[in-house]
């Protein structure tokens, strides 16, 4: 076979992989199209365009007036109820750490290594942020996912090679709309559960020139629809992409026919990329998904799960209903319905000024002046349908009058009556915080591995210590050995910052902090401070901190040189660390090495003189 025949099946085959992914996208487009229907009628409602509906053709229309006159006002409560939850579940991000995979001191330095970039990590991307952004995705729609990748064009610049800029990379995680995603089955309850997954997305053709060096033709794209758009509809269409195209990226999983997974990229008629799925991110070194799922609150049997706009919709148009009937019955109560005798009055000059104040009315002699028809007074069932409303809307999204507006039922006098209020908030939004948790929780772990696959040389890490000073650790790929995740602390949705400062107060109070001597030492008291928001005085009350500092710093230069002992050094401290590290598997170089050794006891004589000289 010459080259012309191979190009010829290599293109042949390259068309066949763009009509199978372009084919596949749109069933699975077709799939989801309720789904998607229903995403956007919670972010009309949400938005306050509470006068629409899914009719019987599929789409979201706007319903007409039943009469001119009547009242169509908003009143929005799903935007508070919204606003509070993604409040309350953004306050429970918690801190992560990664825990030892052994009790070995090279273990313990992994673990703590691996911890410090990901407080690290967490902060250059603003971690926080993007987890805020996909809550509120996953609020409305009641699903969201992030994307955990590589950014090769991140972090510090290394130089130019061939005239372009070369970076060390970095991690890179985005919040991903559900309407990006597209499972290989809607029946899937979970993304992990998934043989393969499409992205698909609108981006301009700029963007696609500049990642992937390919030209083509750009139109106007619907960023939710993923569909082209008639220049005609433009104008009545706000979401509107110009010059742009739609982006198919599609994962599969590794199966026995692709060991490694595939990854095709399509974008109009052409294919950009094919190739193993690009992220060794699985379990035990496994190439996976770059994407973690997190849920609202979970549907059995759906991919997708439901938000709380979506059940508290029914209830938002009868509050309207009744709102606007009771609005309609005051207009008619103020502005009247008048009544007048055929011909005793010129309609027209009556109908356009009404009964104003002060205005000369002149009628027919011998006919009936014109009268307001009295309309009596508000009927007591749309009062009282109002406030049986007002509370399904407590009922239904667990969202209490006191945490949207700070206002307490005069019935509620107690703190403990307040706080049984509070906790039963907390329990109605438990499943959404460990959902949350959870994908954080995931999201770490993936972050660890795409460091380990790309961070292949040796990288200088800057992190603030404990002690308050900057702490240095040089690192690659082999010293990221454990993705053994855990929480630093369990903070429930309630637990806010004044209550957390309370319960250190009550510990305080009760003696719990302190030591045997009944005085609480000076690390303790350190830690409190922090926790009380007084961190920065923390350098100048722990101490011993400072002196472990020191003492590591000496046992990580492996007694390459003499070190002196000083007067101002903490002798037991500086004892017990070094005994501890000689002790370790982490010294094996120096004690195998006889000049390092004899440096080190050497040095540890030196701190044990000096403690007995100083007992004495």
């Amino acid at each position: 076979m010459n080259k012309k025949q191979v190009s010829d099946s290599q293109e042949k085959f390259y068309e066949d992989v763009v009509k199978s992914v372009t084919e596949d996208f749109l069933k699975r487009q077709s799939e989801r199209r309720s789904v998607e229907r229903q995403w956007q009628l919670n972010l009309n409602y949400l938005s306050g365009n509470q006068y629409c509906e899914i009719s019987a053709n599929g789409e979201v229309e706007e319903t007409e007036k039943y009469y001119f006159w009547q009242s169509r006002n908003a009143y929005n409560h799903i935007a508070p109820v919204v606003d509070t939850r993604i409040s309350k579940l953004s306050r429970n991000t918690p801190i992560m750490s990664v825990r030892a995979q052994g009790e070995e001191e090279s273990d313990i330095k992994t673990a703590k290594l691996t911890s410090a970039l990901l407080k690290s990590a967490y902060s250059r991307v603003n971690l926080t942020s993007t987890i805020a952004k996909a809550t509120k995705w996953s609020e409305v729609c009641g699903t969201s996912f992030y994307f955990i990748g590589w950014d090769e064009n991140a972090g510090k610049c290394l130089g130019e090679y061939e005239g372009q800029k070369v970076y060390e990379g970095d991690i890179r995680v985005e919040a991903v709309s559900p309407f990006e995603i597209f499972p290989d089955s809607i029946c899937a309850e979970n993304i992990t559960e998934c043989s393969s997954v499409i992205r698909a997305r609108a981006v301009r053709v700029s963007e696609v020139f500049s990642r992937y060096g390919a030209s083509i033709n750009g139109a106007d794209v619907d960023v939710f629809a993923l569909s082209q758009t008639s220049t005609l509809n433009i104008g009545e269409n706000p979401n509107v992409l110009h010059d742009g195209v739609i982006l198919i990226e599609k994962y599969e999983r590794p199966s026995a026919e692709f060991p490694d997974g595939r990854y095709i990229v399509v974008a109009g008629d052409k294919i950009l990329h094919y190739g193993p799925l690009p992220y060794v991110n699985g379990v035990e070194g496994r190439r996976d998904f770059p994407f973690v799922q997190q849920n609202s609150i979970d549907k059995a049997g759906s991919f997708f799960a439901t938000s709380i706009i979506e059940r508290i919709i029914p209830v938002q148009r009868a509050y309207n209903a009744v709102k606007n009937r009771k609005q309609e019955f005051l207009n008619r109560l103020t502005m009247g319905v008048v009544s007048v005798e055929d011909g005793s009055v010129d309609v027209d000059d009556l109908a356009e000024d009404g009964l104003s104040p002060g205005k000369i009315v002149v009628y027919r002699q011998g006919t009936r002046p014109p009268s307001v028809i009295g309309t009596g007074s508000i009927p007591a069932e749309l009062i009282y349908e109002e406030e049986r409303l007002l509370n399904e809307f407590i009922l239904i999204s667990g969202v209490s009058e006191f945490s949207r507006t700070a206002n307490v039922d005069s019935n509620v006098s107690s703190g403990v009556a307040l706080q049984l209020l509070i906790d039963q908030e907390e329990a109605r939004m438990s499943s959404t915080g460990e959902n949350v948790k959870t994908a954080i929780k995931e999201i770490a772990k993936q972050m660890i591995r795409v460091f380990k696959q790309f961070v292949t040389d040796t990288r200088l890490l800057r992190v603030a210590g404990e002690s308050g000073k900057v702490e240095l650790y040089y690192f690659n790929s082999s010293d990221l050995s454990s993705d053994d995740v855990e929480f630093d602390s369990e903070n429930g949705l309630s637990y806010t910052p004044a209550q957390k400062k309370n319960a250190v107060y009550e510990l305080i109070g009760a003696g719990v902090l302190n030591d045997d001597s009944g005085k609480m030492n000076k690390r303790t008291k350190a830690k409190v401070l922090e926790i009380l928001g007084f961190g920065s005085m923390d350098n100048a009350l722990d101490i011993e901190s400072l002196h472990v500092g020191k003492a590591e710093n000496e046992n990580v230069s492996n007694f390459d040189q003499d070190i002196s002992v000083d007067e101002y050094d903490d002798h037991e401290i500086h004892v017990a660390e070094h005994t501890r590290y000689l002790l370790s598997v982490e010294s094996e170089r120096v004690r195998k090495d006889p000049v390092k050794k004899q440096r080190a006891i050497e040095h540890l004589r030196a701190h044990k003189k000096a403690l007995i000289g100083s007992a004495q």
